[in-house]
């Protein structure tokens, strides 16, 4: 009894937590004429709700696709065109074609606050509470203290209930990918990940750990016996769950096509914006756009980014485990955030999801990178004036991570999961000096973060460099990033091959 009241506790201020950071303003509210992304998501409404299926994806007189055009997969689409329904009956000006581009009001915004709300209640929040009880060591307490920290983490929620997404929509179905495999239940997990691919073509960065995980268990199995079946039944809930999604579009292959090229906009470059991945940063001395072909930009960042997730990948593979595959998620990702073509910022989300996973075991180190990621959207934060609701959360974020999980108590070479490669370099390192350089690192990251935000918000950048903070912030979070990348992949490279993971698979 105790132990569901400490839930409904935990869930109780993540959803607290949400609706207050939800009365804050939202992209590109009041600018015209186009707005932000909660415009856009409204104008995805307006055209799955007055359009055949066969013009979603089109530029037509009714479609203009330079005005939010539609640019993820169906599933989106679907939602949106759920999501208009319930808005033609309450007010159908919310979804009139043509005149309801950039409409605002405060009941609309209570509508839109309220969609991603329950899409929070529908899908990721069960998958968290889910995936600490199942799925975690530790005491009930100690599990309730690690939900609690992720349902509270603030990129996620600055993100959705400030600037204003869906991405607890895409997170919370690889969640429940994550919770499916883990308790043996593989096509239940293989459904949902495919249904988070097919609501955001960005879950890609968690595609390949999936695909060596089942099929390092099918191998495992043996391909002459158990294993095949499985890998048959894996690969026919893969296959039936696409076709499900893109059941409209099938009829046609231009329709395939079209969807497609508004999935993968190579146009539009290499990056947008201050991203904290390395051409960004690296375009501050080397002008990569203007040196480079966009033939070769591509090719360079397939490159970087396969060189980066195969060796975790191919861990996996031989290694099959639940512990295993959780780091090869987030080396996957941040690979991808750091390395591939077209990143935003906002993808900082899909390595922040698997690094909450690993939150029970490496306290610390998921903390000081969820705090990283939070603070690398910061130029975007306050751009949509979300300075206080960013102070506030990551601040008790920070607190709740730190005295719940004792995180800047599990600091040696043991807790951080190096004791296997830091014998190599005893005679240099001992442990206690370990432990004092990296909570003496974590200490001055925290003290340059605060005071990159406070300058950031307080002085005025020199009329010659204007973009110099969002620069500086996007600079010194890739270093994190890129560090924390390195950390990673040593974790789970160097694990000794008697030594079991935290937790196996069924």
């Amino acid at each position: 009894m105790e132990t569901w009241s400490l839930i409904s506790i935990c869930v109780l201020l993540g959803l607290t937590t949400r609706w207050a950071v939800s009365f804050s303003s939202y992209s590109g509210a009041g600018k015209a004429p186009m707005f932000g992304d909660y415009e856009a998501q409204r104008h995805w409404q307006e055209v799955t709700y007055n359009l055949p299926v066969k013009e979603w994806y089109f530029n037509t007189t009714d479609n203009d696709l330079s005005y939010w055009g539609l640019d993820y997969p169906p599933l989106t689409a679907y939602h949106s065109l759920l999501c208009a329904h319930i808005a033609k009956l309450i007010d159908p000006a919310w979804v009139e074609l043509h005149t309801s581009r950039g409409y605002e009001s405060a009941s609309h915004k209570l509508f839109m606050r309220t969609t991603v709300l329950f899409a929070d209640i529908v899908i990721y929040i069960p998958a968290v509470i889910l995936f600490c009880f199942y799925l975690t060591d530790g005491s009930s307490k100690k599990k309730v203290a690690t939900a609690l920290c992720i349902l509270l983490y603030p990129g996620l929620i600055l993100i959705d209930y400030g600037h204003f997404q869906y991405n607890s929509v895409s997170l919370g179905l690889a969640m429940w990918g994550v919770v499916g495999l883990g308790l043996g239940w593989d096509l239940l997990g293989s459904m949902a990940f495919t249904l988070a691919l097919n609501y955001k073509q960005m879950e890609l960065y968690h595609s390949l750990p999936f695909f060596c995980y089942l099929l390092g268990k099918c191998i495992k199995q043996g391909l002459m016996g158990k294993g095949l079946l499985l890998l048959v039944k894996i690969s026919l809930t893969v296959l039936v769950t696409f076709a499900f999604c893109w059941w409209p579009f099938l009829s046609d292959p231009q329709q395939i096509l079209q969807v497609l090229h508004r999935l993968f906009p190579v146009d539009r470059g290499l990056f947008e914006d201050k991203v904290a991945n390395t051409w960004c940063s690296l375009n501050v001395l080397i002008k990569i756009k203007t040196l480079l072909s966009r033939d070769t930009q591509l090719l360079l960042s397939f490159a970087l980014t396969l060189l980066f997730i195969l060796p975790s990948s191919i861990k996996l593979l031989t290694r099959p485990t639940l512990w295993q595959f959780k780091l090869a998620l987030v080396n996957s990702s941040l690979a991808f955030f750091l390395f591939s073509f077209q990143v935003h910022e906002k993808s900082i989300l899909l390595p922040a999801l698997p690094v909450c996973l690993l939150m029970n075991e490496l306290p610390l180190m998921s903390i000081w990178f969820l705090l990283a990621s939070t603070f690398s959207m910061l130029p975007l934060l306050l751009k949509d004036g979300l300075l206080l609701p960013y102070v506030v959360t990551s601040l008790a974020f920070l607190y709740l991570g730190v005295y719940l999980l004792s995180a800047l108590d599990r600091k040696s070479e043991e807790e951080l999961k190096l004791g296997s490669c830091l014998k190599l370099s005893q005679h240099c390192l001992s442990k206690h000096t370990l432990s004092l350089l990296v909570k003496f690192t974590f200490r001055v990251s925290l003290v340059a973060m605060a005071g990159l935000s406070f300058t950031s918000v307080v002085l005025e950048p020199p009329a010659r460099l204007p973009d110099l903070f969002p620069v500086l912030v996007s600079v010194f979070s890739f270093l994190h990033f890129l560090a924390l990348l390195l950390y990673f992949n040593l974790v789970q490279l160097t694990e000794p091959p008697s030594k079991k993971g935290p937790k196996k698979t069924n």
